[in-house]
């Protein structure tokens, strides 16, 4: 059963009225979620990169591989210059991060590689950089009405197309956006 209060494996999705140009309109996948804090990734932001740029980049040999016109996300502001893999299933990777039995998201340049030889994961996404949010300030950020989060779906994750992937993450929750409001509820 889910902690009370941990986002791990949720959405975060922003709110019309958040104005943060990191952040409008996206949708978050939260990976971990701790009193030390949270990490997510963006997954409704591409660049113009392909996992072929990548691999150029990193000396890896992919010619023939499947996976080299797979989109690159930007993953959020951090570490921008560094790439995450999120991926179903978790596989046997250098350095992964387990979200749920079936989800993670890895560091290590194996994945890479795997990807390039046609045996990486059956579903995954590359994202260069995350968002971090320090002890707290994602319960600060929720209660001030800045973002909705739910459950998150791998088919969104996944299959959806990525223009759509936040008014589908907003109706995953239920929530009709013309009713959504820009102010916070305080008792």
């Amino acid at each position: 059963m889910q902690e009370a209060g941990n986002f791990t494996n949720h959405f975060l999705i922003a709110m019309p009225n958040l104005r943060d140009p990191n952040f409008a309109r996206t949708v978050t996948l939260i990976c971990e979620h701790s009193s030390q804090g949270a990490m997510g990734i963006v997954i409704n932001r591409v660049t113009d990169l392909r996992l072929a740029d990548i691999l150029q980049q990193m000396e890896i040999e992919g010619g023939d591989s499947r996976h080299l016109d797979l989109p690159v996300y930007v993953g959020g502001p951090v570490q921008n210059n560094r790439g995450f893999v999120l991926h179903e299933p978790l596989g046997q990777w250098e350095s992964t991060l387990t979200v749920t039995d079936t989800l993670g998201v890895s560091t290590s340049r194996d994945i890479l590689v795997a990807l390039a030889e046609n045996r990486g994961p059956e579903r995954c996404l590359l994202a260069l950089g995350y968002a971090g949010w320090a002890a707290g300030q994602l319960e600060h950020e929720i209660g001030e009405n800045a973002w909705l989060s739910g459950p998150a779906d791998n088919q969104i994750l996944f299959d959806t197309p990525v223009e759509a992937r936040w008014g589908a993450a907003v109706k995953h929750l239920g929530v009709d956006l013309a009713a959504l409001s820009g102010e916070a509820g305080h008792a």
